[in-house]
């Protein structure tokens, strides 16, 4: 990896991060953004050495070159940026094409990134040129780097906009169809804090109504630890969409019999659980199929490639709703950040 000694921000460094909470803070201290779904990273140059860091310390660089060239034809060539690595596709943002990016070969990055070019969603700014703005507030942080994004700035990068009104970012939380991730809150008057939870990030509780495919056994097969969530799509053809483990242990118990008695073929037949994932942590990928009839409702943060990205939240059942209707249409990606801006308008003053 190349030397960076002319930059006052070490390689290492690890971006600040922000702490959930259920509501947005009130006051005129506070800077609300849009809080968007990609890869968390820090952008460095120094001269004609460029790397982008990883919120886990990870290079990044190779990975995305659009990104490094963009950075390698800035007139500003000592700069240390803190933004969200993202690629829009069609009418929304595709995390799953940015996990298609880390790829050993680098011809197929390359084709990549020719075909499906990243952006960089910049919204903080550590050094310019010789300046070290770590230790400034956010208001004159931003400053800066809204005066940067002035100059001759390739498309790769944009300035992720920003609201002083708590009323305007529930604003884009209420209008934005569920397409964004959440909205941010940082301190106008706060120091970038590097690793710290220094900021607040408040989440939309996204919820689906799911088929129940199929269970997984607890490790000693008495109890059903997870159950395998399925929903149509427009050709009728059930697919595995994720999974919900968060069962009380009264609800696993009583919801066990009845998972037992609906055993039968598989009613998946569009995709279906297989191999071990990574989230089942060395536990066996046996799965026990059952006939599509039981509803639950679920609560999910994120979706890539039209699954869940993570473990869901069980809420409830659904006696009420017939399985038909548990239809692919209820999962909301996120949008186009053209959309986002459309919608978000001139309210970053």
């Amino acid at each position: 990896m190349a030397t960076f000694s002319h930059l006052g921000i070490a390689l290492a460094t690890a971006p600040m991060e922000a702490r959930l909470v259920r509501d947005m803070p009130k006051g005129a201290d506070w800077q609300f953004e849009p809080k968007w779904d990609g890869f968390r990273c820090l952008a460095f140059r120094d001269g004609a050495a460029v790397e982008l860091m990883s919120k886990s310390g990870k290079p990044l660089g190779r990975y995305f070159p659009e990104i490094v060239s963009a950075l390698l034809s800035l007139a500003e060539d000592h700069l240390v940026l803190d933004g969200e690595l993202i690629l829009p596709v069609s009418d929304g943002l595709s995390f799953a094409a940015l996990q298609m990016r880390l790829h050993p070969a680098a011809s197929r990055i390359a084709k990549l990134a020719r075909e499906t070019p990243a952006q960089l969603m910049l919204f903080d700014c550590l050094q310019l040129g010789d300046e070290l703005l770590v230790d400034e507030p956010l208001a004159i942080r931003r400053q800066q780097l809204e005066k940067f994004m002035r100059g001759r700035i390739p498309a790769a990068f944009l300035l992720s906009p920003r609201t002083f009104e708590r009323d305007e970012a529930e604003r884009w939380l209420a209008e934005s169809g569920e397409a964004l991730d959440g909205i941010v809150a940082k301190r106008r008057n706060g120091a970038y804090q590097p690793g710290e939870r220094a900021m607040l990030k408040r989440k939309l509780q996204r919820t689906a109504d799911c088929i129940v495919g199929g269970f997984r056994y607890n490790a000693d097969r008495s109890l059903a630890a997870s159950l395998l969530l399925g929903l149509y799509d427009e050709a009728d053809r059930l697919h595995h969409v994720g999974f919900t483990s968060a069962l009380s242990a009264s609800e696993r118990k009583a919801i066990t019999p009845r998972l037992q008695n609906l055993e039968g073929p598989s009613a998946f037949d569009g995709s279906a659980p297989g191999s071990p994932s990574r989230w089942s942590h060395g536990r066996s990928s046996d799965w026990v199929p059952i006939r599509p009839e039981l509803v639950v409702e679920v609560g999910y943060d994120q979706i890539t490639g039209q699954r869940f990205r993570h473990g869901t939240a069980f809420l409830r059942w659904r006696p009420d709703k017939a399985p038909r209707q548990c239809r692919m249409d209820q999962l909301a990606p996120e949008a186009h950040p053209a959309r986002l801006t459309a919608l978000i308008g001139k309210s970053t003053a």
